[in-house]
């Protein structure tokens, strides 16, 4: 059956359990993938310093240990391109399985790597190339997942049936941070030569979990139709003017790329939220813990405060689609950085309650922004250059704003003499510069997705 016959014939009841169906597995691959990339942030705030760059003062250890981590966010928009050119070309559900492998093979093998005390510089080197093929991965994985949420959903649902997909990171967060926090509590030592490499070795039982769900999805009904219409007007051009040959289609990251100002835009709007996200998942625990908290308490309370957070992402995107992503992803930003001087002085506290207080409603704020942004970046494609466009946007978002915000941020803290009120201000005035690409943005929630190109 045809894209365009299997949308027609499909009733209200049959699309809307098939929308649920995929809506659940894009949650579950999300958060699967986002449990991978995101317990590299743990382990770079906690262990990494220590496995990988002992010898060295303490902070340059840890800006080193993010060194590795932005290597992710670096390879990110690669993948975005990848996988994007492919997902709109072949389809989404084949992609999903194949950046689901990849990131599994490769965060099971970071749990093998030795450290600097067996093989010196070498064990870095290594990380840095397994992170690179986790950022790769995660550039596919978000984009295919996001479409294939959204592009079974109905219009006026998008946005909540998107930040599923991005619920999946809190998500992912919660169940890393767990796992990771019950191995800190082994006596130091062994934690540091076996304890955190747990976690990293479970990836290969998500990954067997993962691709069973994969496997179970249908394709995006919108995409075949797009692609059939495509054909069809390609073979009728053909016909009009030669008769003989055909046009060959033009390259989804081309069709992007005519429209640079959506691209850039795009990725501006984005950047800050993730710039907010990574300093939570990554400084934050490093400076609760520098300033004498108990270092498995720090990771149960960010988690605890995750879990909590899941619930504001989706509330999030139902609320853009009352009132647009636009309104919600500004006001998310704008108490963010109201709230940055207050919540430093709750995680300094070296009091567990308040330091959960601050990371529950840092990642609260924080959420109700994340919630709008899948809907929010992929509504802006055509359909048929939406996996690429969507992908690149979002991950050179990620890169600008996430992958090496913990390394500046650590170095700022450090040079100020330790003072948060400077690392305040270098977010304030990230989060100023989204806040007017945002604003130059066009609201995108009554766009339509059937447009095979926009």
């Amino acid at each position: 059956m045809s894209g365009l016959t299997q949308l027609q014939a499909m009733g209200t009841a049959e699309r809307r359990k098939e929308a649920r169906t995929v809506i659940a597995s894009s949650y579950l691959g999300s958060t699967i993938e986002f449990y991978d990339f995101l317990l590299y942030a743990t382990a770079s705030a906690v262990v990494f310093p220590k496995v990988f760059f002992s010898g060295m003062d303490d902070w340059v250890g840890v800006v080193a240990a993010y060194a590795t981590f932005a290597a992710g966010y670096v390879a990110r928009p690669l993948g975005g391109i990848i996988f994007g050119h492919f997902g709109d070309r072949m389809g989404r559900k084949g992609m999903l399985i194949i950046s689901m492998l990849v990131m599994g093979v490769a965060s099971t093998l970071i749990g093998l790597v030795p450290g600097a005390s067996v093989i010196g510089p070498w064990g870095a080197v290594l990380l840095v190339i397994l992170r690179v093929f986790q950022g790769i991965a995660v550039g596919g994985e978000w984009g295919g997942a996001a479409l294939m949420a959204l592009e079974h959903s109905e219009s006026g649902k998008r946005g909540f049936a998107a930040s599923f997909v991005n619920a999946g990171a809190p998500t992912g967060a919660v169940l890393g941070t767990l796992i990771m926090g019950t191995f800190s509590a082994l006596p130091n030592d062994q934690f540091l030569a076996w304890g955190w490499r747990v976690p990293f070795l479970l990836s290969f039982v998500l990954l067997g979990v993962g691709m069973f769900v994969r496997l179970k999805v249908s394709e995006s009904p919108i995409f075949k139709a797009a692609l059939e219409q495509e054909k069809a007007e390609q073979e009728k051009a053909a016909r009009e003017t030669s008769g003989t040959g055909r046009d060959k289609p033009v390259m989804p990251l081309l069709q992007v790329l005519r429209r640079p100002k959506t691209l850039i835009f795009t990725m501006l709007a984005g950047a800050a939220g993730f710039g907010l996200q990574v300093v939570l998942a990554t400084f934050a625990v490093t400076y609760t813990v520098s300033k004498g908290a108990d270092r498995q308490g720090v990771l149960y309370a960010f988690a605890a405060a995750s879990l909590v957070s899941i619930v504001f992402v989706l509330l999030g995107g139902k609320l853009s689609d009352k009132v647009g992503r636009r309104p919600v992803m500004i006001g998310g930003l704008v108490l963010f950085v109201i709230y940055l001087m207050p919540m430093f002085a709750l995680l300094s506290s070296n009091n567990i309650v308040l330091i959960f207080v601050a990371f529950a409603i840092g990642l609260m704020i924080h959420s109700t922004l994340f919630g709008p942004l899948a809907a929010f970046v992929s509504e802006q494609f055509g359909t048929t250059s939406r996996y690429t466009g969507a992908s690149l946007g979002y991950q050179l978002a990620t890169l600008l704003g996430a992958g090496f915000t913990p390394g500046i941020v650590a170095q700022i803290f450090k040079d100020s003499g330790q003072q948060t009120s400077s690392v305040v201000w270098f977010l304030a005035i990230m989060s100023a510069v989204s806040i007017v690409f945002i604003l130059l943005t066009r609201e995108p929630k009554d766009n339509d997705l059937q447009t095979v190109q926009a």
